[in-house]
C-alpha cells in the first residue's frame, strides 16, 4: 500500500479492477506500470471503503458547513478603486463594437 494511503480496518471492502485502474490513471493522465498496479488497485479499494463507511454515518440534525472552521471572513468595502481603461486596453484589438471584442462566429 502506498505510504500516504493508511486506512483503518473496514467492515466493508470495496474492490476495483485492474481495469478500472487503468482507466483512472489514463483519465488522469498518470502512467502506472505493471508492478506499481496493485498498490494503486489496494488504495483506490481503500479510498472507496472508507467512501463506504462515511455512508454508513448517520448525519441526521447535522447542519452543512461552508467551511470546517467556524470563521468569519473580513470583508471590505465595495468601492471602485481604479479608474475605468477600457478604451485604452481595447485600442490593440482587431475588432470593437458598443465597448465589447468582436470575434468571428464559431458556432454555427
Amino acid at each position: 500500500m502506498l505510504p500516504f494511503l493508511q486506512f483503518p480496518p473496514s467492515r466493508k471492502t470495496v474492490s476495483i479492477s485492474e481495469k478500472d485502474v487503468l482507466r483512472v490513471a489514463h483519465l488522469a493522465r498518470i502512467r502506472v506500470s505493471k508492478d506499481e498496479l496493485g498498490r494503486y488497485q489496494e488504495g483506490l479499494s481503500g479510498i472507496l471503503s472508507l467512501v463506504e463507511q462515511m455512508h454508513d454515518c448517520n448525519t441526521d440534525g447535522v447542519e452543512p458547513m461552508a467551511h470546517p472552521q467556524d470563521i468569519q471572513l473580513r470583508l471590505r468595502e465595495d468601492q471602485v478603486t481604479e479608474s475605468d481603461r477600457r478604451d485604452a486596453m481595447q485600442e490593440s484589438a482587431p475588432k470593437v463594437g458598443e465597448g465589447l471584442y468582436l470575434v468571428p462566429r464559431v458556432i454555427e
